[in-house]
């Protein structure tokens, strides 16, 4: 079960307003199931309690590709469920689109009932092209109120408006009825724009106004007045958003060289130079830096060593060039990475410990010195067991509040417990100090699961 909607009560023809969210891949055949059922009071809806009305199977794709599904209802075993008929209309939450917040009141609303006041919901309808209506939000019920003050709620602006600010929405303040006749007290039209002025500290009006009193009542004003006290507007932006905003994307591979590895020269080393296939370091190495070579213009990728004593002093580092330039780390695309790791093994001796933290630490500086519009990607190729644990994860959350992220890749059969919990997905990291990541930046790969997938994959 994905999700289920809000139950409507006494109603054979009703209209849902929850939205259900579903992943749509083009190249799988996604199969869906739709089961409508008569509730019976409190226990969880779908229970035995409940009647079942009927059920539909479709795929995501006829959805998608329609937009607008209808189809009947089966009880078991094939059988029609009398003449009732199931529709579903479908449209795409594209990554850009954002999300509004809104918040209405209404004030002097006509009262419907004898003797009590009326109990008054909001509806927002989305007019279509084709003149068609569609719900895009249904109200709480305040009881008892003739000027009810209704929760704020969230809706996507693909949903309210297409994104369209001029596209018209009708509002409807109904008088809720627990026998399903809800009586219409009025309706207003407006626009996503003409919202928007309710912005900071104005607020937004309209006349509620009921069509059959304006032409029967000769000094007739309105049947209440809705305000919207409050708008706020929360873009989201995709990756592709700033992409093609002219964002850069900086490439650093960092690379263990840490004794565990084995002695390069044997060939059961990690690190054995093969002269006929790459090693397990320059396959992963290749794997994720032809992705990431596409998203950087000047296709030059820092790449730093760590665990290693290296020349002239043989002193034991955990943030070198591995082209031995400290002025200018850069390699020319990753073929120039693969060349330079090549020419750095025979000079260096491999040792330890695997300390991570002084290279994440560096990548940061950048990151925080970097103008606007850059993002910072390193890839940490390690084969197992990280020594300074505490400093990583202080290093990790303090990175979290920068423009970079980090994957790192298991290299080998070593155990990668710790590197599950820097990945951060089991349960949120957190600093010695407990202080937990702002974004969740670690990506844990292990190589092993992935070195015979082909290489498109």
């Amino acid at each position: 079960q994905v999700d289920r909607s809000e139950v409507i009560k006494s109603n054979l023809n009703p209209v849902f307003a929850k939205i259900f969210t579903v992943d749509y891949y083009f190249e799988e055949v996604q199969k869906l199931r739709f089961e409508v059922y008569d509730s019976h009071g409190q226990a969880g809806v779908g229970t035995h309690d409940d009647d079942f009305l009927g059920g539909m199977e479709c795929t995501v794709g006829q959805i998608v590709a329609q937009k607008r599904v209808t189809k009947p209802l089966f009880l078991k075993y094939g059988k029609f469920a009398g003449k009732s008929t199931i529709t579903i209309i479908s449209e795409e939450i594209s990554g850009n689109n954002g999300y509004v917040e809104l918040a209405f009141r209404a004030k002097k609303l006509d009262d419907k009932d004898l003797f009590s006041k009326s109990d008054p919901f909001l509806e927002i309808y989305r007019i279509d092209d084709d003149r068609s209506e569609q719900l895009v939000y249904r109200t709480e019920v305040v009881k008892n109120n003739l000027s009810p003050i209704w929760e704020p709620f969230k809706v996507s602006l693909n949903s309210l408006c297409s994104c369209e600010e001029k596209r018209k929405l009708r509002c409807v303040v109904w008088d809720y009825d627990s026998r399903g006749k809800h009586d219409f007290i009025g309706e207003f039209f407006t626009t996503f724009e003409e919202m928007q002025k309710a912005m900071g500290e104005n607020k937004v009006q309209w006349d509620c106004m009921n069509p059959k009193y304006k032409i029967k009542k000769r000094n007739y004003k309105n049947s209440g007045v809705v305000v919207l006290l409050d708008l706020k507007i929360h873009r989201v932006y995709s990756f592709l958003d700033y992409i093609m905003g002219g964002c850069q994307i900086h490439f650093t591979v960092a690379i263990d060289f840490t004794a565990s590895n084995g002695d390069p020269r044997n060939s059961c080393s990690l690190h054995y130079i093969n002269p006929y296939q790459p090693n397990e370091y320059l396959k992963a190495l290749v794997a994720v830096g032809e992705i990431c070579q596409d998203y950087d213009s000047d296709k030059k990728f820092s790449a730093l060593g760590f665990g290693a004593r290296i020349p002239p002093k043989y002193e034991v580092s955990h943030d070198f060039a591995i082209n031995f330039n400290p002025d200018n780390d850069e390699c020319e695309g990753i073929q120039g990475v693969v060349e330079s790791y090549q020419s750095c093994l025979p000079k260096i001796q491999l040792y330890g410990p695997t300390n991570v933290a002084p290279i994440i630490s560096k990548v940061a500086r950048v990151a925080a010195d970097a103008e606007r519009a850059q993002y910072f990607i390193l890839l940490i190729l390690t084969d197992g067991v990280v020594t300074d644990m505490a400093d990583t994860r202080e290093a990790i959350v303090r990175a979290s509040y920068l423009p970079m992220s980090i994957i790192i890749v298991g290299v080998g059969n070593a155990d990668f417990t710790d590197m599950q919990i820097l990945d951060g997905d089991d349960g949120v990291l957190r600093s010695p100090k407990g202080e937990p990541v702002l974004r969740d930046i670690v990506q844990f790969v292990p190589f092993r699961e992935f070195k015979n997938v082909s290489g498109a994959a």
